[in-house]
C-alpha cells in the first residue's frame, strides 16, 4: 500500500503551528507597544520606523524564517490602523472574526486556485454552493439567482455595469446620486461606457420624482445604480419607489448594498432593505458588516444566465471537451484568473454563527450608533447631523470653522488616540465615526466623545 501523500509544505502541521505561534505573539506584542487605535507619530514616523527595523528588503543572506517572521509581524502590528480597537472608527473596514481569519489561514496553507476545477475540486464546489445560498438571500422568490466573488464594492460594481453593457450595448448610461461610490465614474471609464449621469442628493439619497423626470427625459438604455449604505452617512435609497420609476420607464436597478446588504441577516432591520429584490444586480461585501478578512465581496444576480456574457476559453483551463465531459468551467466565474478561495472563510462563518448569530452582531453595531449620537445629541458642544440609519454617525464641534473639524481629525491620528472619518455634508466639513466593531461599548464612546471635545479647546 502506498503511503498517503504529505500535505503542502505551507500545511506541514510542526512548521505551520510552531511559525503560527511565532507570529501571534508578534501581534499580541506589536499591540502593546502601539497600544492606542494608530501609532502615533504620523506618515513620516512610521515610515521611519519601517525603515529602520526593516533594513535591506533583500538581503544577501537571510536572516531564517523565526526572526524575519516575529521582526516584520511585530512591525506591521506595530503600525497598525487596528479595526479591533473600539477607538478606529474612520472607514468600512471592520475587525475580522477569529474563526474566518484561521479560516482564510487554512485557505492560504493549501493555496487553491479558482482558475480550474484541477486546481480546487472542493472550493469550487464549495464556492458554487454558498453563492447559490447567498443569492438566494438576496432574491428569494428568482427561480435562478447567482452570485460571483469579488474583491469588493468596486468590482462588483464594474460586473454590473460590464453585464448592463453586454446586454445593452456601448450607449448604455448610468444614472446615480451624487452620494453613490466613486466606483461607478471609474467603471464607466474602464468600460467605455458615457460619464454617469449624476443627480444631486440634497438629503443624502436619491429623489424618486427626480429620477422618474431623468429616466423619462433619456434616450436609450439606461441603468439606475442606487445604494443602500451610502459611504459617507450610511443612508439608503428608496429602493421600493425607485424600482417603480424604473419599471416605469423600461431602466434597469443595480443596487449597490456593499454596506447595507447584511442586514438581510438581521431580523429587526431586514426591512430597511424593502425593494432590493427588485434590482437586476445587487453588490453585497462580507468585508464590511459580515466580518470577513479582506477580501470578501459578492455580485448577485437574479438571473443567472446574465452570467453567460462572462464566458471565456483557455485551453490550459477549461478545454471544450472537458467541460462535455463534466469538469466545471471557471473562468466565467470572474473577470481574474488566479483566484484564491475567500468563500472558505465566509462558509465557515456563516456555518459557525449562523443566521442569528450574524444578525446580532449587526443588531450590536446599530445599536452602538444609536448611542453615539444620543451621546452627541446630550453634548453641548457637539452638533449630530442625523440620527443614524446604518452604524455611521456624522458629528462636528458646533459652530467651529472646517479647518478646524479637520484639524481635530489630524490631531487625534497624529497622537495615535482615535481614528475618526471625514465626510462633507450640508455643506460643512462632520467628523465621521463608522461603528462595525460589536466589541465597541458605550464607555468607549464616551471617551471618544471627550477625546473630539478636548480638541476644541485647542
Amino acid at each position: 500500500m502506498r503511503a498517503a501523500p504529505p500535505p503542502p509544505l505551507a500545511a506541514q502541521p510542526t512548521p505551520l503551528s510552531r511559525l503560527l505561534g511565532i507570529a501571534l505573539d508578534a501581534l499580541r506584542a506589536g499591540a502593546e507597544e502601539r497600544g492606542g487605535p494608530l501609532p502615533a507619530g504620523g506618515p513620516r514616523a512610521v515610515t521611519a520606523r519601517v525603515r529602520d527595523a526593516l533594513g535591506a528588503v533583500l538581503p544577501e543572506t537571510g536572516t531564517g524564517q523565526d526572526e524575519a517572521l516575529r521582526t516584520l509581524v511585530h512591525l506591521l502590528a506595530a503600525g497598525a490602523a487596528d479595526p479591533a480597537h473600539p477607538l478606529c472608527a474612520a472607514h468600512l473596514h471592520t475587525p475580522p472574526l477569529a474563526v474566518a481569519a484561521a479560516a482564510d489561514l487554512a485557505a492560504a496553507a493549501l493555496n487553491p486556485s479558482l482558475d480550474s476545477w484541477d486546481q480546487a475540486p472542493a472550493a469550487s464546489a464549495l464556492e458554487a454552493e454558498v453563492t447559490a445560498a447567498l443569492a438566494a438571500e438576496v432574491f428569494p422568490a428568482a427561480d435562478r439567482p447567482d452570485a460571483l466573488v469579488t474583491t469588493g464594492g468596486t468590482e462588483s460594481n464594474q460586473l454590473a455595469l460590464l453585464l448592463a453593457r453586454e446586454r445593452h450595448g456601448p450607449g448604455l448610461t448610468t444614472v446615480t446620486g451624487a452620494a453613490a461610490h466613486h466606483s461607478f465614474r471609474r467603471a464607466a471609464w474602464l468600460l467605455g461606457l458615457p460619464e454617469p449621469v449624476v443627480l444631486p442628493t440634497p438629503r443624502g439619497v436619491l429623489d424618486p420624482e427626480a429620477v422618474a423626470r431623468t429616466l423619462a427625459e433619456r434616450e436609450g438604455p439606461v441603468l439606475l445604480a442606487a445604494t443602500a449604505g451610502t459611504t459617507d452617512e450610511g443612508l439608503i435609497d428608496p429602493l421600493p419607489a425607485l424600482a417603480d420609476a424604473c419599471a416605469a420607464h423600461g431602466a434597469e436597478l443595480h443596487v449597490d448594498a456593499a454596506y447595507g446588504g447584511p442586514l438581510l441577516l438581521s431580523r429587526a432591520h431586514r426591512p430597511l432593505l424593502e425593494g432590493l429584490d427588485r434590482a437586476r444586480t445587487v453588490t453585497l461585501d462580507l468585508h464590511k458588516l459580515g466580518w470577513q478578512p479582506v477580501a470578501a465581496g459578492l455580485l448577485a444576480v437574479r438571473e443567472a444566465g446574465d452570467l453567460a456574457a462572462l464566458a471565456h476559453t483557455a485551453d490550459y483551463l477549461n478545454a471544450g471537451d472537458d467541460t462535455e465531459a463534466g469538469l466545471p468551467d471557471l473562468l466565467g466565474r470572474s473577470l481574474r484568473t488566479t483566484r484564491r478561495p475567500d468563500v472558505l472563510k465566509a462558509a465557515v462563518t456563516l456555518r459557525a454563527l449562523g443566521r442569528s448569530g450574524l444578525g446580532a452582531l449587526v443588531d450590536l453595531c446599530m445599536e452602538r450608533a444609536r448611542d453615539l449620537a444620543d451621546l452627541v445629541e446630550k453634548a453641548p458642544e457637539l452638533e449630530l447631523r442625523a440620527r443614524p440609519v446604518l452604524t455611521t454617525v456624522l458629528f462636528r464641534p458646533a459652530g467651529a470653522e472646517d479647518a478646524a473639524v479637520a484639524a481635530i481629525r489630524r490631531r487625534l491620528l497624529a497622537e495615535g488616540r482615535a481614528v475618526l472619518g471625514r465626510a462633507e455634508a450640508d455643506g460643512r466639513l462632520w467628523l465621521k465615526a463608522t461603528l462595525l466593531n460589536p466589541h465597541t461599548t458605550p464607555d468607549d464612546l464616551a471617551q471618544l466623545i471627550t477625546l473630539v471635545e478636548g480638541g476644541t479647546d485647542r
